[in-house]
């Protein structure tokens, strides 16, 4: 599926993503494959982080949402790994553990402004 905006709920050990455009939503959990039930900041996550930068190829706006240092970390992470994806955040929210389905209605409202500017011929140069 070809998709413009995606949302990625991530902590230490798991990472909800879900990518849209108007009319599909597709939405994936990607786990960590650490056996430890608590990653602290010191843990490895080069795996998750690369399951997760992997399923974002191709999205050209992501949020990051999540409650801890994890979006941080990924955004870094990404920063130093994986440019495409770095380049493709546009931003990073705290949020709590929404369902798949609010996170895309959080996400749909967050991107409305950047799809109200794109259809702005003013907008554009």
């Amino acid at each position: 599926m070809s998709t413009f905006h995606a949302v990625v709920w991530i902590d230490h050990s798991e990472a909800h993503v879900a990518m849209f455009d108007k009319a599909h939503v597709e939405t994936q959990r990607i786990r960590s494959r650490s056996h430890h039930k608590h990653q602290g900041k010191g843990a490895d996550l080069s795996a998750l982080f690369t399951d997760v930068a992997n399923a974002l190829v191709g999205c050209k706006e992501i949020l990051l949402t999540g409650p801890g240092l994890a979006r941080q970390q990924f955004r870094d992470w990404c920063v130093q790994h994986h440019h495409a994806t770095a380049s493709s955040i546009v931003d990073s929210v705290t949020t709590d553990h929404p369902s798949d389905a609010q996170l895309v209605a959080m996400a749909k409202q967050y991107f409305k402004k950047f799809d109200n500017m794109a259809a702005d011929p003013s907008m554009t140069s």
